[in-house]
């Protein structure tokens, strides 16, 4: 089963009787709030040249759909609407209670020298840490035009290969995430990040991901002012709980 599939398998029965009360597509994140208060966040991924200013069919009739509708989004293939889905998602799961763990996300892979790591997606901020190590490092990129970025394809054999494995969980919502999980082969330990994952670990479970980094919503009238104002995770993050799940 795709992960997608396993995420609305297990958020259907908690959709139930539930309606999506405000949806957002902003240029950085889209936001979902339910009828209950509840809200969720993914990333937005930039549109694709679709030859027509609409890139959402549904725009307008959204607001009091029946929750397990928009989740089952998860399954289409509009980045955007796949999107929603993952923000309906991680609204629903937001009150489901979770065995947490306290740390900085990247220092709980516990990097040595010695590991070979690698990374999906840019993730600036913790680069500098991970280099400090002395590790061999590799981080994997669609656009691998910046400096020490290997492109997708040297990527699944690195990914093959290594012993800690970091995946933004944007690859979710490009439709990249069931791919590289299967490349994962001897890793000690790997993880989705992001304020996009899914902090379900039954839905990782039989993978190869070990850790599971994410967010939860404190101020849902903040989180959409700025997701309709174009903001992205440095302006978010003051108004969102990040918090850590083993699988």
């Amino acid at each position: 089963m795709k992960l997608h599939e396993r995420l609305i398998e297990i958020a259907t029965p908690w959709a139930e009787g539930r309606t999506v009360k405000d949806l957002r597509f902003g240029l950085g994140y889209s936001c979902a709030e339910l009828d209950d208060g509840r809200s969720g966040v993914a990333c937005t991924l930039l549109f694709e040249n679709s030859g027509s200013c609409t890139h959402v069919p549904a725009a307008g009739q959204i607001a009091g759909s029946p929750a397990a509708e928009i989740l089952g989004w998860l399954k289409h293939d509009n980045a955007l609407e796949r999107a929603a889905g993952l923000a309906v998602f991680n609204a629903l799961n937001a009150s489901h209670s979770r065995n947490f763990v306290e740390g900085e996300a990247i220092s709980l892979l516990k990097i040595d020298k010695n590991d070979h790591v690698v990374m999906i997606g840019f993730f600036g901020p913790v680069i500098p840490d991970i280099k400090a190590t002395g590790c061999r490092f590799e981080i994997v990129e669609l656009n691998a035009d910046k400096p020490g970025v290997i492109t997708p394809e040297q990527g699944f054999k690195a990914l093959a290969e290594c012993d800690v494995a970091i995946i933004t969980s944007t690859s979710i919502i490009n439709g990249t995430c069931d791919g590289l999980l299967q490349a994962l082969k001897r890793n000690r330990a790997a993880i989705m990040l992001g304020p996009s994952t899914p902090m379900c670990p039954e839905a990782f479970a039989g993978t190869r991901i070990t850790q599971l980094s994410g967010s939860y919503v404190l101020d849902k009238a903040r989180i959409q002012t700025i997701v309709s104002e174009g903001g992205g995770t440095r302006l978010l993050k003051k108004h969102l709980r990040f918090s850590n799940v083993m699988v």
